[in-house]
């Protein structure tokens, strides 16, 4: 039986002394000279993994560079999207106060500086609120005329109100009646 144990060891990969066999080919190194080449062996095959590794950087750059070409596409045809919207939405907003402008019988001056909401709703509200202002201006002006009414050009003179040393003594021979 002690020939079955040794058959059973050996076939785990060991041997009755615990030795494993890598145990058996490792040679220790004893001279700066096989040192170095030991390691030039090891790095030499390190380096033939990578190997490749400057193309795949050129080509990861090359994709990177595609990407960014991609997104400014992408990102100029946002902004113009962008842009478009907004220009839309100004000239809908500007329509509906022109709209809104005209049926409240308001000019566009006024529309302009007054009109300033954002929905229909504001809009009309402040429309209605002009409206009624100004009509309520209007009919104060109308009583206020018939209150007070006004002679045209009252206290206005068709002269300059200057007169000169000879004017004012031919007005006074033409007053008193006395000849030249």
């Amino acid at each position: 039986m002690p020939e079955a144990a040794e058959d059973t060891a050996e076939g785990q990969g060991g041997n009755n002394s615990g030795d494993t066999p890598a145990a058996d080919e490792f040679k220790p190194i004893t001279s700066q000279q096989e040192f170095d080449t030991a390691l030039k062996a090891r790095l030499d095959r390190e380096k033939a993994k990578y190997k490749d590794y400057p193309d795949l950087k050129a080509k990861a750059a090359k994709l990177d560079e595609i990407e960014q070409a991609n997104l400014s596409e992408l990102e100029k045809a946002n902004s113009r999207i962008t842009a478009a919207e907004s220009e839309r939405d100004t000239a809908k907003a500007e329509a509906l106060r022109l709209r809104i402008a005209v049926t409240h019988g308001i000019s566009l001056e006024d529309a302009d500086l007054f009109l300033t909401g954002t929905t229909e709703e504001t809009l009309t509200a402040q429309a209605k609120r002009l409206a009624d202002r100004a009509a309520e201006q209007a009919n104060a002006e109308a009583e206020r005329k018939k209150k007070h009414p006004t002679v045209p050009r009252e206290g206005t003179s068709t002269t300059t109100g200057t007169t000169t040393e000879e004017d004012d003594r031919e007005f006074a021979r033409t007053f008193f009646g006395g000849g030249s």
